[in-house]
């Protein structure tokens, strides 16, 4: 293959790459992407940004060539060692790689899971080359597996020696800095106004308290408090660079890689009971029907009266007794109406199940258990959702009247791209089901509709899925275009400072702006690289959650290979069908060859496979009995076939 130098054109971009090694290259919505094959991606590794130049047609197809990479998405890798024709190999974890590394110095037993560092690749090499920097351990074993999804992913499970020092000196002194900062007079105080906390079970990081004041004339004040992490954390420290870098807490099935030291976390800014603690508070004087009439926005010092779990308020709630009954009835009662105006103003209520796996002492998976929403779980929801609001809409009238068109960042979420739209209501008209739609826009309460209609019906988990599938991701941005999903004009994260670094940052813009500080340009022109990095961040953090999960609830059925389960069909492609099993909620595929004796075509825009022969159809959404084949835990996957009841698939009207 020889590139067409006489039209060549340059490009610079994000490079996809498949397991098998063929890259493309995206030139817009509008244009087919460029082909890149194997020997011209120049060293590219997956999501790299490289330049390209354009090479002519190969195959019917136009093709490009890399000729350089401008920046590397990733240098360090986690895999097993392996060996092959006398070299040592890393076999990376990451799927999304096509290459193994071949490994240099020092080589450690095979079998065992290390984090290596990529260094080159030379041109006519076979394979990248890297270097061991970590033994994670024997690989399948359990705190192997786990400490490697969270280096996979780019965080570190302990602190360098500069934020342990610092830590060190806040264990030593931060109790005594707490009593001095009281003392001083200037905080409005709660300590005597009811307050109290509601966590699940095992938490440690209590960043958020409520407190309850029946004002009279049908008005309740109600503090939202949250942990001052901004007292103890200065910009520009060892603690503040290294949760900067972090930008989040990462929560695995067995254990939390917290943003912050563990003194910061789970004691000097946890809202413990029966401590005085520092917060930033949201406090919200709302009528009978829980609109805000006033609201104030400073330091207070608090101490709360109560850690409260989900279910042991829940329990005060059911019984209609119990310690803090009447505050908790009424910031139910208020948090219900709060709920029902965001949802009649166009919030989308995607109710998504998630699972609490229960683990031995050996990290073994012994249940997995669906969540359950409580009005308590929603109760705090909407009371952290009302002072993220408001402390955005507080800060964008601030920011105004300096003149800052960027002063802060938001949470945004998009409104959906207009072609989803369009696709949405065209494959829902497939089933019979009207969305409403202008130009490729939807609102929110007629997603919401949508949503109501289909509820117990064959066809829900199928219009969910579509519908959430067609939605844009939340991300950090300066800019402004509101929060979709939730209805909001403004909307940013103000209630998770121990969790989350652009809460931290918040916290001290919302400290600057109440005291008429001058804030530095280097703060505002920082803000925007803040947010792409806590974006990015928040995605490697979320995939090795779901990560966490997937390799438990493998663990979990893999000694139940041979059994059949009742499924739905989750997902389909030209490969096969995506099943997630009903109690454990784990995903596995059924390959398309093992779906019986005909020739099964993709119908893309109905989400079905169809026999030529039989007409048989598979479509996502359907029920299904699935027997469990094969489980492999180290790449987090299950391998399904139809089960005995599964020779005939669950039809509906407007499938065939």
């Amino acid at each position: 293959m020889n590139p067409d130098q006489k039209n060549s054109k340059t490009h610079e971009g994000i490079i996809q790459i498949t397991r098998r090694g063929t890259g493309f290259f995206s030139l817009g919505e509008d244009k087919k992407d460029l082909m890149i094959p194997r020997e011209w991606l120049g060293g590219a590794f997956p999501l790299d940004v490289v330049r390209i130049e354009e090479a002519g047609v190969i195959e019917n197809r136009s093709a490009a060539k890399v000729v350089g990479i401008v920046e590397r998405v990733r240098t360090t890798f986690v895999g097993t060692l392996s060996e092959e024709n006398g070299r040592v190999l890393l076999l990376p974890d990451w799927k999304r790689m096509y290459t193994p590394f071949a490994i240099s110095g020092e080589h450690l037993p095979l079998g065992h899971k290390v984090l290596v560092r990529f260094t080159h690749w030379n041109a006519g090499e076979e394979f990248p080359t890297a270097v061991i920097e970590e033994d994670i351990g024997t690989a399948g074993v359990h705190e192997t597996e786990m400490r490697a999804l969270v280096l996979g992913e780019g965080f570190r499970p302990g602190f360098p020696p500069g934020v342990e020092k610092e830590a060190a000196a806040l264990e030593q002194g931060g109790r005594a800095r707490i009593d001095v900062e009281i003392a001083r007079g200037t905080r409005r105080d709660f300590r005597d106004v009811t307050t109290f906390t509601i966590d699940p079970i095992d938490a440690k990081d209590f960043d958020d308290a409520l407190s309850v004041r029946d004002l009279g004339d049908g008005k309740t004040e109600v503090g939202i408090h949250i942990a001052d992490v901004s007292f103890f954390v200065t910009p520009g420290t060892p603690i503040d660079r290294e949760a900067r870098d972090r930008a989040t807490s990462v929560y695995l099935v067995d254990r939390t890689i917290p943003m912050l030291p563990e003194v910061l976390s789970n004691d000097l800014c946890s809202l413990r009971p029966n401590e005085n603690r520092l917060a930033v508070s949201a406090v919200l004087t709302l009528d009978a029907n829980a609109t805000i009439i006033d609201r104030w926005f400073g330091e207070t010092v608090i101490h709360s009266d109560k850690r409260f779990t989900y279910e042991a308020a829940q329990e005060v709630l059911d019984n209609s007794t119990g310690e803090f009954h009447a505050e908790l009835l009424t910031l139910r009662t208020l948090a219900q109406k709060i709920r029902a105006r965001r949802i009649q103003n166009g919030a989308i209520e995607f109710d998504t199940a998630e699972v609490k796996i229960e683990l031995d002492d050996a990290g073994a998976p012994v249940a997995i258990r669906l969540k359950e929403r409580k009005d308590t779980n929603l109760l705090i929801e909407d009371f952290m959702l009302a002072a993220n609001v408001a402390v955005a809409e507080h800060l964008a009238e601030a920011s105004k009247k300096r003149g800052l068109t960027r002063g802060f960042i938001y949470r945004i979420h998009d409104a959906p791209d207009a072609d989803r739209i369009e696709n949405l209501s065209l494959f829902l008209r497939v089933l019979g089901y009207h969305l409403d739609t202008h130009a490729g826009h939807v609102k929110g309460t007629d997603l919401n509709a949508l949503m109501e209609k289909v509820v117990g019906t064959p066809e829900e988990y199928l219009v969910k899925t579509a519908a959430l599938r067609s939605m844009a991701k939340a991300i950090y941005s300066t800019k402004n275009v509101g929060h979709f999903g939730l209805a909001f004009q403004h909307y940013t994260h103000f209630t998770s400072p121990i969790r989350r670094y652009p809460d931290l940052s918040v916290h001290r813009i919302l400290k600057q702006y109440a005291e008429g500080t001058k804030i530095p340009e280097q703060t505002l022109a920082a803000f925007e690289t803040l947010a792409i990095h806590a974006s990015e961040r928040e995605v490697a953090a979320t995939h090795a959650e779901r990560d966490s999960i997937k390799m438990k609830q493998v663990e979990f059925l893999a000694k139940r290979i041979g059994e059949e389960f009742d499924a739905v069909i989750s997902g389909v492609t030209e490969r096969g069908l995506f099943v997630e099993e009903q109690t454990t909620r784990a995903d596995g595929m059924i390959r398309i060859s093992t779906l019986g004796d005909d020739y099964f075509d993709y119908d893309e825009k109905r989400y079905r496979l169809v026999g030529r022969r039989t007409k048989k159809a598979f479509t996502l959404g359907d029920p299904i009995r699935v027997k469990l084949i094969a489980a492999r835990i180290a790449d987090r996957e299950l391998d399904f076939s139809l089960g005995a009841k599964s020779d005939t698939p669950h039809h509906r009207a407007g499938h065939a």
